[in-house]
């Protein structure tokens, strides 16, 4: 049985002091060009730190690109310059004063990479003639959608190149004072478009059998893991399943919960110490019915078959909800996205309600 919220959870040689944890959560606020891009601001940190004053024990940046091709938009946070390692820091010492864990989300975007941000046409493609534009890559030349400029299929020498951008991005947010690495294998971007051969066409040793399909992914770990120091963890964010399988409307070939399993054991035995599990994005046109913790089960299947840690993700809401997921053994922490937004102090309210501890600043204590 797994402790309660606001029990410490120790992975390697770092404990984080409770189980509400904060997932990355694009923010689009970073200046897109110039010295300055991908480089955080003041909003990144007030962002940020609101919710480590308000309790909760590890915190996700963004998505944060490994190279400038690599961002969702132009927008986007980045990690591939001295710049950019540099203001990271005022955000890490922050954190880390309130006694919340800094965690780091590396990132590639591949063939959905050059977008607006979301509330500008819904995110709409920015073409490579367009201001801030650029050609996305990807394992296959597809699209993500009809709308979507069609990407430039890697060669094995750029393969190379990427995997060797995330040890370096991986160098500098260890400089940045980051205490955990996230490599970002979910929701349609470039690892997760190598794993799934809904988007992965390719006919050489990246591509076709599910061994081939994960190389890449594997490849990302370890270089990223022979960069971080054997005393910190290593997490993975991955996409259960892309709903197509599970989709009888649409006979495509998807990455399934099965593979995830699968796939989980790979990464344990190439040291990822928590599977941070999620849903979806691969293709435009999946839906699904989502209910309060529709991605739970997801995790736990992971948990259950490997025993590697794991952290539930999906609806969760409500403070005993988020309390039952983990005693009862389904994850081993949980992120809160929107809710976190809504509330950047859930976890002093949850502490309130269900009886339990977070830390308070210092400059709240009152005589």
């Amino acid at each position: 049985m797994s402790s309660s919220l606001f029990a410490p959870l120790t992975l390697r040689g770092l404990t984080v002091p409770n189980r509400i944890w904060m997932p990355a959560m694009c923010q689009y606020s970073a200046v897109p060009d110039g010295d300055a891009a991908g480089v955080p601001t003041d909003w990144h940190l007030t962002h940020l730190a609101a919710r480590a004053a308000g309790g909760t024990g590890l915190i996700i940046t963004e998505a944060t690109a490994i190279s400038p091709e690599g961002r969702i938009s132009p927008y986007d946070l980045g990690i591939w310059n001295d710049e950019q390692t540099a203001a990271f820091r005022r955000i890490t010492s922050f954190l880390k004063s309130q006694g919340t864990v800094p965690a780091i989300q590396l990132a590639h975007a591949g063939r959905k990479a050059s977008t607006e941000r979301t509330w500008v046409g819904r995110g709409r493609p920015v073409t490579p003639d367009e201001e801030h534009g650029w050609t996305p890559v990807a394992p296959s030349a597809e699209p993500f959608d009809a709308s979507h400029t069609t990407p430039e299929e890697l060669t094995e020498e750029q393969i190379g190149e990427i995997v060797r951008q995330f040890a370096d991005a991986a160098r500098r947010a260890l400089d940045a004072g980051f205490q955990v690495a996230e490599v970002h294998g979910a929701h349609g971007y470039l690892v997760h478009q190598f794993l799934s051969p809904a988007s992965n066409r390719r006919t050489d040793g990246y591509g076709g059998s599910f061994e081939n399909r994960v190389r890449f992914a594997l490849e990302v770990v370890d270089a990223v893991r022979s960069v971080w120091p054997e005393d910190l963890p290593v997490f993975f964010r991955v996409s259960a399943t892309d709903w197509l399988t599970e989709n009888t409307e649409d006979g495509r070939e998807g990455w399934t919960s099965e593979d995830t399993v699968r796939l989980a054991k790979e990464l344990q035995a190439h040291g990822v110490d928590l599977l941070d599990v999620s849903t979806g994005g691969i293709v435009p046109d999946a839906r699904i019915e989502a209910a309060p913790g529709y991605q739970v089960p997801f995790a736990e299947a992971v948990r259950t078959a490997t025993g590697l840690p794991v952290a539930a993700v999906g609806l969760i809401t409500e403070p005993a909800q988020a309390q039952a997921i983990l005693t009862e053994g389904h994850a081993d922490a949980v992120l809160l996205g929107r809710e976190l937004l809504r509330d950047p102090y859930w976890a002093r309210h949850a502490a309130a309600e269900l009886g339990g501890e977070v830390a308070t600043p210092t400059q709240y204590h009152r005589a």
